[in-house]
């Protein structure tokens, strides 16, 4: 081993550099150049004690980096993508509810006071047909009939049902030879005329007898004969307009 003083190398003046306050700095052991594992192991050393520290980050702190330099503009560009999907959605459902479930119908005419008065606005359930069949005492909404030479929809009670025999005579209805009592008729307007009278008739299947409860002023199953199921667009329900007839149905 030689006796000649240490001389100082690029690392030893880098490594006390990273240290400059501690005298004591670099250990010793540590200052013989890059001589085999001892030299290697004094760098590591001497970083170690010099504190210098690695930092390390997680895949989602850098995630959240890359977020935060997210320019405004596609943010604003996404949200504007978002409300216009929402929206499409939206208009689309109730398209589809008005097509298949629920419609609004304005009523026209006298022909069903005074259950109902003109310009009064129903619900009416369109699947309502397709569940069951119709019932003695519904108010349904017809699809135009041409023989009236009419475009409205008219809304009329379900008074005869199939296979049974109907008539109708001196302000009564009668079903198989039984007087009808029907309790929604208002008295009241009834005394204004009756209406046509009815011979008697058996309806078909798949047919069902209408009149309206203004039985002096109503174009119905009198005059159009039965009513085929396919012609009925569905049930109203309730009254919703003006909020001073509400009624269920």
């Amino acid at each position: 081993m030689s006796d000649e003083p240490h001389r100082s190398t690029e690392i030893d003046d880098l490594l006390k550099s990273m240290a400059p306050d501690d005298p004591a700095y670099p250990p010793p052991g540590t200052s013989g150049g890059f001589s085999g594992a001892g030299a290697n192991g004094g760098v590591a050393a001497g970083m170690v004690d010099g504190d210098t520290d690695f930092m390390e980050f997680t895949d989602e702190e850098l995630d959240d980096e890359a977020d935060a330099r997210t320019p405004a503009k596609r943010k604003h560009g996404n949200l504007l993508t978002e409300w216009m999907i929402v929206i499409a959605v939206a208009v689309t459902a109730a398209l589809l509810v008005r097509a298949f479930v629920l419609q609004q119908f304005a009523v026209q005419g006298s022909s069903m006071y005074s259950t109902l008065h003109d310009g009064d606005r129903v619900l009416v359930n369109k699947l309502s047909y397709r569940m069951h069949d119709p019932r003695r005492g519904d108010v349904v909404v017809l699809k135009t009939i041409e023989a009236l030479g009419d475009e409205r929809d008219l809304i009329k009670r379900v008074v005869g049902l199939p296979g049974e025999t109907l008539e109708y005579t001196g302000c009564v209805l009668y079903i198989d030879g039984r007087e009808l009592v029907e309790p929604y008729l208002d008295p009241a307007v009834l005394t204004g005329g009756c209406g046509e009278s009815q011979e008697p008739i058996t309806i078909p299947e798949g047919f069902v007898f209408v009149m309206g409860d203004n039985r002096g002023g109503s174009k119905d199953s009198r005059a159009l004969d039965p009513i085929a199921y396919s012609d009925l667009i569905g049930r109203a329900f309730v009254v919703i307009w003006p909020f001073g007839d509400w009624q269920w149905l």
